[in-house]
């Protein structure tokens, strides 16, 4: 995956946000905004009016443009009339993600992406993952530079809320999380185990992988479980983010209850069923 989207007409360190939703969750978020642009045709709506007030209580300014700026800025996407220059997003660090957990009290509840590039369905998983409640996502550093205007675009602005660490390793980034106490369940269609069997608990790392190839070889076989979705109809396979989902979803339903112990680093895992075995060694 490319870095982030940078346009000619911003600064090298700045990137082009899109969309209405996108740049309204990266004000409330407090990202660095220098600038937020919005098209002369643009219509009012809601959105904007938040967009606008948002801006005026964090003293950024808006100037009116052109379309064909935003659409030169956007190169495609829909930009709804509205694009910010913000900061260019790039990725978190593994343990940035445990911290978050450890921060809130909780056991860690991450979701792996094993090889996918789509931009689309990165941005729709993002999304759901930080509706589910997850910590956050681990995506394989060498594609995925930075955290692209399209990925933005398709997490409605999640991406300002939830951290994506990028990882040189998915196999070593599984294996820091078994050492933290995290379980490792992948997802793979001829799995005996299905994945609504109530044993998606925290901690957990869900993993993911591309549409059509699944999970490489050696990702599946570090997982410490894997469970399938059942299909009843013709079609063979789900969309990645349609998949990813169905399992976020499941864990948040099977989440403990606020105030339960986190295991985070704990130097043990306990299952679902209550055995416990130890974290692997380095």
């Amino acid at each position: 995956m490319a870095g982030p989207l940078t346009r000619p007409d911003t600064a090298p360190e700045e990137t082009a946000l899109v969309g209405r939703h996108a740049v309204l969750e990266a004000l409330r978020a407090g990202r660095p905004v220098s600038r937020v642009l919005v098209s002369r045709t643009a219509h009012g709506g809601g959105a904007l009016r938040l967009i606008l007030d948002a801006a005026r209580r964090r003293d950024v300014p808006v100037q009116t443009v052109d379309v064909r700026r935003l659409e030169a800025l956007a190169r495609g996407l829909v930009h709804q009339g509205v694009a910010a220059l913000t900061a260019a997003q790039t990725l978190a660090g593994l343990d940035d993600i445990l911290e978050t957990a450890r921060a809130r009290g909780e056991s860690p509840f991450l979701i792996l992406l094993d090889g996918i590039e789509d931009p689309h369905n990165l941005g729709a998983v993002i999304r759901t993952a930080e509706a589910a409640g997850a910590h956050g996502v681990v995506v394989p550093r060498r594609r995925a530079a930075g955290l692209t205007a399209a990925v933005a675009r398709s997490a409605a602005g999640a991406t300002a809320y939830l951290p994506v660490a990028g990882v040189g390793n998915m196999v070593a980034a599984m294996d820091r999380l078994k050492r933290a106490g995290v379980w490792v369940v992948g997802a793979a269609p001829d799995a005996g185990e299905r994945y609504d069997a109530g044993a998606l608990v925290p901690p957990i790392a869900l993993v993911i992988g591309a549409e059509g190839r699944g999970l490489h070889r050696l990702v599946r076989d570090r997982c410490d479980r894997l469970v399938s979705i059942p299909l009843h109809g013709r079609v063979r396979s789900l969309n990645v983010s349609v998949a990813a989902a169905l399992l976020l979803y499941e864990v948040a339903r099977n989440r403990p209850r606020a105030g339960a112990r986190p295991a985070v680093d704990s130097g043990e895992r306990a299952d679902p069923l209550g055995r416990v075995s130890p974290a692997p060694q380095p």
